[in-house]
């Protein structure tokens, strides 16, 4: 948060749409913008206390036509756009993020590390499909030992499609990327578009 408020200075007038993301980060942080929350699952319900500048929609952040171009000074993604769908998908999102903001901050978890960030295993993101699933239940989820079911929904529909600086670059062509790294790999990525 500190990273990204230096590099946007937010005033009360600006208006921020995040993709995918909860109040509670943004109202923990003080920030007094216009925060639009958009949930693929449905609005947010916001407490009784949540400041006034905090709304919650529904929506996909893959097909964001109930907005116009450039009608958000920011959009801002946290480890989000992964978990879209493979390349075609996160295209779209890219591409919808352009468009729908003025300027953006998107945010990914680096397909180079080597430990995979959602379900922290080393190394199961570079492992093919029969392997992953043998290995899942050694995973933070195994405590669950999941059945054959738990494995296709998760392979499924909350696979992370974990992506590099390269296609990084391809999907966002007018922005700058930031590298946060760990011991010299990098860990994650942030796509920059600041009007």
């Amino acid at each position: 948060m500190q990273l990204f408020l230096k590099k946007f200075p937010l005033t009360p007038e600006t208006t921020i749409l995040d993709v995918g993301g909860f109040h509670k980060f943004w109202k923990e942080s003080g920030i007094t913008a216009k925060v639009t929350i958009l949930r693929l699952e449905g609005p947010e319900k916001l407490p009784p206390d949540c400041p006034p500048n905090f709304t919650s929609i529904q929506g996909n952040g893959c097909d964001l036509r109930d907005h116009a171009d450039k009608s958000f000074d920011i959009v801002f993604s946290n480890s989000v756009i992964e978990h879209v769908g493979d390349f075609e998908p996160q295209m779209r999102f890219a591409k919808e993020t352009a468009r729908v903001g003025k300027s953006y901050w998107v945010q990914t978890p680096a397909v180079e590390f080597p430990i995979e960030p959602h379900l922290l295993m080393p190394f199961y993101h570079f492992m093919p499909r029969p392997l992953q699933e043998k290995c899942f239940r050694f995973t933070t989820w195994g405590l669950l030992r999941p059945d054959r079911a738990t494995l296709q929904e998760y392979h499924d529909h909350a696979r992370a499609y974990l992506l590099s600086r390269r296609k990084l670059k391809i999907m966002f062509p007018d922005s700058e990327i930031m590298t946060e790294r760990v011991l010299g790999w990098p860990k994650s990525y942030t796509v920059v578009r600041k009007e």
